[in-house]
């Protein structure tokens, strides 16, 4: 999938994508082999290149007679029960095939290992745009407000899926999730705590007090930004929610508090950013247009909602922060990380406080 980053000229066809890594190689023609005889429509011969970005799953640009797709397959080495399930991934594109949300095609899953050494999967190729920059910047104020648009709309598309008709019911645990959420992540962070952060002790009681009633289940993408949707290559729509790994059943409030964050990490520049002339809508007017789409007269308990995003972020990087600090990663390093942690920290807090 071609990416190409706000304020820049689209990247050439062939940007992204390196000669297949030492660690990564498989043998071809046995993938050939499986292609033709289980992908409809595959021609030879076959070229394979690597995406370079860092994905957890290795990924390979795969060029053909017949069209261009994508493989995704696990890496190779023994791995957790529980990691890099790119079955998972699969069987969501699959499921979300024929709703409002844009997803890759998915052609084929292979579970035998013998074919190229790991389980994968078979997707289309598609060519567009991903920003990275969530200001847009370089762009006119009607090009940014189109593609924040769309951002909203795909998000409620995928709220209002009926995930038991798509055969997902198993796919999380439904219900409770905020319960399960502050649980889990205050678990994380006391396991992985190192100093005292007033501001997480203080989140960790609020959250615990103050869960929802709202015990709402939709599907949830668990990382629901600007950077991991691939837009057309000259239109503000999208044409792929990418990175699904952290995707389950749970509150649609997680993802649409998630994606709000922004507006709280600009800091100063927030009345530079967001809102007026820019393009770019202010929080307010973006989560009354999802809640427009989504039929809600308007969010209640919107603080815990936010507070808990940064909640789990911070937990998130003092386990980083620890294992760094495990490492023997440098001074300069560790100092900034834990800022980091309380910074964000201070800000979920700061929310909660309201």
């Amino acid at each position: 999938m071609t990416e190409t980053t706000t304020g820049k000229r689209p990247a050439p066809a062939e940007a992204g994508v390196i000669p297949v890594r030492e660690a990564h190689r498989f043998d071809q023609l046995k993938l050939e082999n499986y292609l033709k005889e289980h992908l409809s429509g595959y021609e030879g011969p076959l070229s394979i290149q690597q995406f370079s970005s860092g994905q957890s799953n290795p990924t390979f640009k795969l060029t053909a007679a017949s069209g261009r797709y994508v493989l995704r397959k696990k890496p190779p080495g023994k791995l957790l029960p529980s990691a890099h399930m790119i079955e998972r991934e699969y069987r969501i594109f699959t499921a979300l095939a024929d709703t409002d949300v844009p997803v890759p095609t998915t052609h084929l899953l292979c579970e035998d290992p013998s074919i190229i050494g790991t389980p994968f999967y078979v997707m289309d190729f598609i060519e567009g745009r991903v920003f990275s920059d969530h200001t847009l910047k370089g762009m006119e104020p009607a090009q940014r407000r189109a593609i924040y648009d769309d951002m909203n709309r795909v998000l409620a598309a995928l709220h209002g899926v009926d995930y038991v008709a798509k055969g997902l019911s198993d796919y999380g645990k439904p219900g409770n999730y905020f319960a399960r959420q502050v649980g889990r992540w205050s678990k994380q962070y006391i396991a992985a705590k190192t100093d005292e952060i007033v501001s997480m002790e203080n989140l960790m009681k609020y959250l615990q007090e103050n869960i929802p009633q709202d015990d709402t289940t939709s599907i949830v993408h668990g990382d629901y930004q600007l950077y991991n949707l691939m837009y057309h290559p000259t239109e503000p729509r999208i044409l792929a929610v990418l990175d699904w790994e952290l995707s389950t059943l749970g509150h649609p409030m997680a993802d649409l508090a998630y994606n709000c964050m922004k507006y709280y990490q600009a800091g100063d520049m927030a009345g530079l950013v967001f809102g007026g002339e820019t393009g770019i809508p202010t929080e307010d007017e973006f989560v009354a247009q999802y809640c427009q789409r989504t039929g809600r007269a308007r969010v209640e308990d919107w603080n815990f909602y936010l507070a808990f995003s940064f909640f789990r972020l911070a937990s998130i990087v003092q386990g980083v922060y620890k294992r760094g600090l495990d490492g023997n990663a440098s001074s300069a390093q560790a100092v900034s990380m834990r800022d980091v942690v309380v910074k964000t920290a201070d800000t979920g807090w700061s929310i909660a406080s309201r």
